[in-house]
């Protein structure tokens, strides 16, 4: 037994059957201590701590039932016997009804008191069994998830490291193109060779460039700035800076935005700088598609549109379109859908500034048949007033 199932307390307004009960415990193995009354009870317990308590049912001021409640509320685990007259069997059953462990009637026989006793140790042995149970397992479900971030922490830094290593490897592979026909250039004073690899230099320099303040763009923190302002205004803007490229594109770039202008509460930078890579990238799609000046097939449309309590935009093309995989590893990896041209890094960037104004971005899509991306931001409290309309 441990130490506090081996602790008992005895409540009775009678001396006598205090002394008996005492001596009686003791002789079992019991450390014993006595109350006279209920009031005086929670204070041995407070003190103490016993692990069983023997109450008497009927006493002056607070009785049996009430100072079972007390203790209960102290500690839920602590077992409390009652002991009874051959009158209280309805006073007896109320307490087993508010978790007392047993009763015993008086005159007490000892064979009763054990078998109360004994299953009042159960109780406590199978408590105890339960908790430790408890504790260990969330030890280990604590220890399981922090191996488990740790492993997926390290996932992700090889997916980076593989994700970069891929882009610095087509950014090494054509500054040593260059390099060769400069080389070439020199060796046989060849014009051409040394204006096409001077052009290729060039053009792999600006990639490593791009790529470095991508990757600064990604770590540095997001200071997000929410003003009320128009959220049709980030895209009109988008669509105004673009529109020359999609021009010369062969894209016709439209805007699809609601007739009555809308008010709400974010950072219109912030939705800036991710509509503007979503219209860049559908941009390129339509040109990856065989789009140009010339033969001007290319269409992306930017829309906005409210969904109950949020904005949604939208950024659809006509492009090559987006395969399953391709979908899958959008937002999470570093991986670009232009091939040795993209970082890789934008999409992931968009998602990240999109999470940090408590938003939501997927992509929908299929070979062949353009590319849908959907950005889903909330409205704070009160911005839906300044809406004009029903919302669809």
């Amino acid at each position: 037994m441990s130490v506090r199932d081996a602790t008992l307390l005895i409540v009775d307004d009678e001396p006598g059957i205090r002394r008996v009960l005492a001596v009686s415990l003791a002789d079992l193995g019991y450390q014993v201590h006595t109350a006279e009354s209920g009031e005086q009870a929670l204070a041995v317990f407070r003190a103490e701590r016993p692990g069983i308590v023997l109450t008497d049912i009927k006493m002056p001021g607070m009785d049996g039932l009430a100072l079972l409640a007390e203790l209960k509320s102290l500690d839920p685990d602590v077992e409390v016997i009652m002991l009874t007259g051959h009158g209280d069997i309805d006073l007896a059953i109320r307490s087993i009804q508010r978790d007392a462990t047993d009763f015993v009637t008086k005159p007490i026989s000892d064979d009763a008191l054990k078998i109360a006793l004994r299953r009042a140790r159960e109780r406590l042995e199978l408590r105890r069994k339960v908790r430790d149970y408890t504790e260990n397992l969330e030890r280990l479900v604590r220890e399981k998830t922090r191996e488990l971030v740790a492993a997926e922490r390290l996932a992700a830094v090889g997916q980076t490291i593989a994700g970069l290593s891929h882009a610095i490897k087509n950014i090494a592979s054509g500054l040593e193109g260059g390099v060769f026909l400069v080389g070439q250039g020199r060796e046989k004073d060849n014009r051409e060779y040394l204006d096409q690899g001077w052009e290729m230099l060039k053009t792999n320099v600006a990639r490593i460039k791009d790529l470095s303040l991508a990757m600064l763009d990604f770590a540095k923190p997001v200071a997000l700035a929410s003003v009320p302002c128009d959220p049709a205004a980030p895209a009109r803007q988008v669509a105004e800076l673009l529109a020359p490229r999609a021009a010369g594109a062969g894209v016709a770039l439209r805007l699809d935005l609601p007739p009555v202008a809308l008010a709400a509460r974010l950072d219109p930078e912030a939705v800036h700088g991710c509509l503007l890579n979503l219209v860049v990238n559908a941009i390129e799609a339509c040109q990856a598609a065989g789009s140009t000046a010339q033969a001007p097939t290319g269409q992306v449309a930017v829309t906005l549109r409210r969904l109950g309590d949020e904005l949604e935009y939208e950024v659809a093309d006509n492009g090559l379109g987006l395969d399953e995989n391709q979908r899958q590893r959008l937002f999470t990896e570093i991986f670009s859908t232009k091939g040795a041209a993209g970082s890789g890094f934008g999409l992931m960037g968009t998602r990240k500034l999109v999470q940090e104004m408590g938003g939501t971005i997927r992509a929908e899509g299929s070979p062949g048949a353009g590319a849908r991306f959907f950005i889903r931001l909330p409205l704070e409290p009160g911005a839906a007033s300044g809406f004009g309309g029903p919302a669809p």
